[in-house]
């Protein structure tokens, strides 16, 4: 599902126009990216945790040249789905 026909369901299942559905989505991901980039972990009930992590520097190897790499550390946000999905994904997977 893209964004687009996500937020054509949220819009049919609340009743509200495109304008507000824009707006709703628009303001969580700015709330989202503004708790992230202040290091905070972000949970939302019944659906799953954000949490920003620092990915340490490692050395990779070019494997076409087997020349050796450093890649510098960066920050990554993790994603971990909550129970509700998880159990239900777990129903879909044993059918």
């Amino acid at each position: 599902m893209d964004h687009k026909s996500f937020l054509i369901q949220l819009q049919s299942r609340l009743g509200k126009d495109k304008g507000e559905i824009d707006s709703y989505m628009s303001a969580f991901l700015q709330i989202l990216k503004e708790r992230c980039s202040q290091m905070d972990t972000v949970a939302i009930q019944g659906f799953g945790l954000f949490e920003p992590k620092k990915k340490l520097e490692r050395v990779v190897v070019n494997p076409s040249t087997g020349k050796r790499m450093l890649v510098p550390p960066k920050m990554i946000l993790s994603f971990k789905p909550g129970s509700a999905i998880k159990t239900k994904l777990k129903m879909l997977s044993s059918k």
